[in-house]
């Protein structure tokens, strides 16, 4: 009897021990995939994670050769992932700091709805510049507030309503401030003249100075979106990440905008799986804890 109860006690404490590993490993990834945004870098977390699970399970079934080589194929790609996925990690590092790696979603979607307010009016100004061939700079600040240390010179504090005549007014070449870049945060036009980061990269010689500073700010910090547009041809153009998408159509710039301003629906398709995930674990493991606890039935 008292073997049994040994026994259990040892089966009951070695299974709560692994029910706890796993739940941290979900609560981590659940993380991870909060911090994450961009779909092609989800796409690559999520796959990191299946060789992950897949070599924990070729481990626990004692298939040396196959855990080795899934070993193996996990460092590789979490090297590979740091190295080209730089910024995310970079900022899912600050957040870890900050403490705020779980941001409130009604703050979220708060900012969010301000900014497909400003939408409209951010399109409608970039394609009457774009007509008259006024080249023109937007810093469109994102999900977390950028730090304007990551700006060379953070320009003239403006604090004003965004509006299309306003955008158009900065950017006249007749202005002081249309030579640097305008920064909106929301539906507010924080500060104009603001002077950008060049990009180091190599890049094509139709692109200017304008396209480069839209390039180094987005490679520097994933908070902003930029908008260009080319004083000598008109064209409109959209940075992310370091990456130009050009030429662009005034209709084509809204559709990517309310796709970038929409980041919760990104996280919703994957945090739900989760949320489901972990409600049948706990469930799940609630019960079977009960049973162990149960005292043994008398025959």
């Amino acid at each position: 009897m008292t073997l049994g109860l040994g026994f259990d006690s040892q089966f009951a404490e070695s299974w709560l021990r692994q029910s706890l590993d796993l739940g941290l490993v979900i609560a981590l990834t659940f993380l991870v995939l909060l911090a994450v945004r961009d779909r092609r870098t989800l796409w690559m977390v999520r796959g990191l994670i299946v060789l992950m699970v897949a070599a924990a399970i070729a481990e626990r079934c004692q298939f040396r050769l196959l855990n080795f080589v899934l070993d193996k194929l996990v460092v590789g790609a979490a090297l590979a992932m740091s190295v080209v996925f730089q910024s995310e990690f970079r900022r899912f590092l600050e957040q870890l700091g900050r403490g705020n790696l779980l941001p409130s979603i009604g703050q979220a979607r708060r900012v969010s709805d301000a900014a497909d307010r400003a939408i409209d009016r951010i399109v409608d100004a970039v394609k009457e510049l774009s007509q008259q061939r006024i080249g023109a700079l937007m810093i469109l600040e994102t999900n977390e507030l950028m730090d304007e240390r990551d700006f060379a010179v953070p320009g003239v504090k403006l604090d004003a309503e965004l509006s299309k005549e306003l955008i158009q007014t900065i950017f006249q070449n007749t202005t002081l401030l249309h030579d640097g870049a305008v920064f909106i945060r929301g539906d507010r036009v924080v500060a104009a003249g603001v002077i950008l980061p060049l990009s180091d990269r190599t890049a094509s010689r139709q692109l200017g100075t304008r396209h480069r500073a839209a390039m180094g700010i987005t490679e520097r910090t994933n908070n902003c979106v930029c908008i260009v547009v080319s004083e000598e041809t008109g064209s409109i153009s959209l940075a992310e990440s370091g990456i130009l998408d050009r030429p662009l159509t005034s209709s084509k710039l809204k559709e990517l905008l309310e796709i970038k301003f929409a980041p919760i629906s990104e996280r919703e398709s994957v945090a739900p799986n989760l949320r489901t995930l972990g409600r049948k674990f706990s469930s799940r493991g609630m019960m079977i804890f009960r049973r162990l606890l149960q005292p043994p039935k008398n025959k």
